[in-house]
């Protein structure tokens, strides 16, 4: 019935297996992907005809994790998997990076790539896994496919790299990198780094090239079993006389345009050209037309390559090493905890960092389970940045990602939750974009957060590099504008403090890059940073010792274990009742520790007294605030030191008789209180009357002390004076009581007459 195909390689220490032939068979292209006991099921399928009209390549990639495959119950009202959640969204656009610039251009048909992940070991991220049976389901589905691609994750440790780290492990890193790459060349990189210095990197990046080969070869020998007979395409490039028509048309007009230094000036200028393109085609048929316009993107940019690669003449005349003017203000919003306005050249964020305390964490509920994250960093594009009229509302995919890219370069460099107990969201939107937003996030992010007072370990700065590369020529353009990256064969992000890097991404257009580009790449990035890092610096050199005076302040105490029932109360009783009296938020953890924040230190303050008072052990002779807290015959309960009462008997509210606790006090009344005794049991026994109520000063004792119950031998005229004599008689001599011992016999005690009727009968023998 099933005919499968299967390939196994022992891979990092553990076994990857890729299959087919047995699931999905109606797809083009499907592959069930095994690494560990993290199972990956990705299937393809394209339209075999392309739409009318259409001048794009519409490739969709969709990453699912099922939650089944951890054997969870998705959490919420909603017990199925919903929406693309930020992860998913995040591997969806890992997938779809190295793989689209494979097809080839002029290939239009409709591809959709759907990845799930079936089963999850808890140790083995299904990302990598996911990307290589994308890799696998599409080499062999029959598509023109110019593949495959192999991916790997590396970790850093003691100086060594890591293949395929698990969870664990990496969390112990210095490193998370991704990496996708064909035999020949590397595709993609996606990494977090805690300061790697640019060898350190670029090792990384040659080390999972050489691991990545083996998968390559793995995805071969499978489709060299498995795969379908490759589409017959035509592809061939007939636009060879519409291009040369175009540039004697347009040609001086496009060089011209792309001399303006100004973006609207020659987005205007450009603008010009193209219709005077599209008018010289009015004539010809609608396709040809289409053709023509297909085309038009051809020449700019072989003349845009040209003048950089030949004159060294970038399209706002900087060198291929500059980086645009930059000016950075700091405290730019008012009321926010922190802020600031980043410009370089025409690109422009506004960005805001905001403080909260743990409630205000992210919840994430994901194959491990429930985690927060006390990091947040959202991306916004609204379509005025770029002058332009379209969409408003919801972040998309590019925010996403962009978003995360920014997350990923200012989280290495975060203060431990112990020595900034804060949550943490920094918001960017982006005013103008002509070039890298989120670079521009990177830096207008860490001046906000410098700004807000967050103590982080050192500045970052990022900048985007950008490749022109024809046959063996190439050259590296620092801070490319947005045509740069448009026309160019590379979109390489760097950013890092002086100390190092802290997050690299790199996506390519065409069929990978060296290591020789990369490395220079790299050192030119470096200079570049640095160049960045030090006009930051301008506006603010280190984060601010004091927080905005809106920010909310936390305070920190670590109290016993034992006392958080104490803390909390009977259904969080205490804890409610600390938090309404004060105004101030607890929180408290299962090892006890307690975090207090509120934005008025008085609150602080009152809710620290609070809580030091109920896991404080009450100290005899010592005197305390109390109050009132109910009243009974004998005396009254008072509350003090937080959670604990003491009683105070009537005849220690007054030195005097009082013949009714109601007399001296009331219900809810402040009082001043000595501890008198504590027992066993930890009954606490309280005093007014050797307090003065209204300063809190002891008085001396003016009432006889009574004496110690083990001297109250002779009370005198005690009713039952001669028994305190300490003499009872014929009962006290040696402990003889005559014939009471003897045998059981009581007689002389019954001397008035005989034993009762009812007395038993063991007791009226004389035996």
């Amino acid at each position: 019935m099933f005919d499968v195909k299967t390939v196994s390689l022992e891979w990092g220490g553990k076994t990857l297996t890729l299959e087919t032939g047995r699931i999905a068979r109606q797809a083009n292209g499907a592959v069930l992907a095994t690494y560990g006991e993290t199972v990956v099921l990705c299937a393809v399928t394209a339209a075999k005809s392309v739409k009318e009209g259409q001048d794009f390549f519409p490739l969709t990639v969709h990453y699912q994790e099922k939650f089944s495959s951890a054997g969870r119950i998705p959490g919420g009202f909603f017990k199925r998997e919903r929406g693309a959640t930020e992860k998913e969204t995040l591997v969806s656009r890992l997938i779809d990076r190295p793989v689209r610039p494979l097809f080839p251009e002029g290939f239009y048909n409709e591809i959709n790539v759907i990845a799930q992940v079936l089963s999850y070991d808890g140790e083995t991220e299904p990302d990598v896994v996911a990307m290589i049976a994308a890799s696998a389901a599409l080499t062999i589905s029959g598509v023109p496919f110019m593949g495959p691609i192999g991916a790997a994750r590396v970790g850093f440790k003691d100086g060594e790299y890591q293949l395929n780290p698990s969870l664990s492990q990496a969390a112990e890193g210095r490193l998370d990198l991704v990496v996708a790459a064909t035999d020949n060349a590397v595709m993609m990189v996606e990494s977090e780094a805690k300061e790697l210095t640019e060898d350190e990197m670029l090792g990384a990046v040659m080390f999972a090239h050489d691991e990545i080969r083996k998968v390559v070869g793995a995805i071969i020998q499978l489709a060299e079993k498995a795969a379908k007979e490759p589409w017959d395409v035509d592809l061939s490039d007939n636009t060879a006389d519409i291009k040369k028509k175009l540039k004697d048309i347009v040609g001086k007009d496009v060089a011209a345009a792309y001399k303006l230094t100004d973006k609207s000036a020659r987005s205007n200028a450009l603008n010009e050209a193209r219709a005077k393109a599209k008018a010289a085609f009015s004539d010809e048929t609608p396709q040809t037309q289409m053709v023509a316009m297909k085309t038009m993107k051809k020449v700019e940019a072989d003349i845009v390559r040209t003048a950089i690669l030949k004159d060294g003449q970038r399209i706002d005349g900087r060198t291929t090493t500059q980086v645009r003017p930059i000016e950075s203000i700091v405290g730019f919003l008012p009321r926010t905890h922190g802020s600031s306005l980043f410009t370089r050249g025409e690109t422009q964020a506004i960005c805001t960092t905001t403080l909260g305390t743990k409630d205000a964490e992210q919840m994430i509920d994901g194959l491990d389970g429930l985690s927060y994250q006390r990091f947040m960093l959202h991306y916004n594009f609204p379509p005025y940045s770029v002058g332009e009229v379209g969409r408003f509302g919801a972040p998309g995919r590019r925010e996403v990602g962009h978003g995360k890219l920014a997350w990923r370069a200012l989280n290495p460099v975060l203060p431990s939750k112990e020595d900034f107990p804060y949550t943490i969201r920094v918001l960017s939107d982006i005013t103008e974009s002509n070039g890298s937003s989120s670079m521009a996030t990177v830096c207008g992010g860490c001046l906000s957060m410098m700004d807000a007072g967050v103590p982080i370990e050192r500045p970052v700065s990022g900048i985007a590099m950008g490749l022109i590369l024809e046959g063996d020529e190439f050259a590296v353009l620092s801070d490319i504008l947005g045509d740069e990256d448009h026309l160019g064969d590379m979109d390489f992000k760097v950013a890092g403090t002086s100390a190092g890097i802290t997050t690299m991404q790199m996506d390519i257009k065409i069929a990978g890059i060296t290591r020789e580009i990369m490395a220079q790449a790299l050192r030119q990035a470096s200079e570049g940073r640095a160049h960045i890092l030090n006009e930051m610096t301008k506006a603010l050199g280190s984060a601010r010792t004091e927080l905005s005076a809106h920010a909310p302040r936390i305070e920190t105490i670590q109290i016993d274990k034992s006392k958080i029932r104490e803390v909390i109360g009977t259904g969080g009783k205490v804890i409610r009742e600390i938090v309404a009296e004060t105004g101030a938020k607890v929180d408290i953890d299962d090892e006890g520790l307690i975090k207090i924040s509120s934005s008025d230190t008085a609150q602080i303050e009152a809710a620290k007294k609070w809580i030091l008072g109920i896991v404080e052990e009450a100290e005899v002779g010592k005197v305390y605030d109390g109050k009132v807290v109910n009243i009974v015959d004998f005396g009254a309960f008072v509350n003090f030191m937080g959670g604990k009462d003491g009683l105070v008997h009537v005849s220690e509210m007054r030195n005097e008789r009082v013949e009714k606790p109601t007399d001296v006090v009331k219900e809810g009344q402040a009082v001043k209180v000595k501890v008198l005794e504590i027992d066993q049991r930890g009954k606490v026994r309280l005093s007014m009357r050797v307090v003065d109520q209204e300063t809190g000063a002891e008085l001396e004792d003016t009432r006889p002390a009574r004496e110690p119950r083990s001297d109250r031998g002779d009370r005198g005229s005690d009713r039952r004076g001669p028994r305190r004599d300490g003499d009872r008689g014929p009962r006290r001599e040696g402990g003889d009581r005559g014939p009471r011992r003897e045998g059981g016999d009581r007689g002389p005690r019954r001397e008035d007459g005989p034993a009762p009727d009812h007395m038993p009968a063991f007791l009226k023998s004389d035996d």
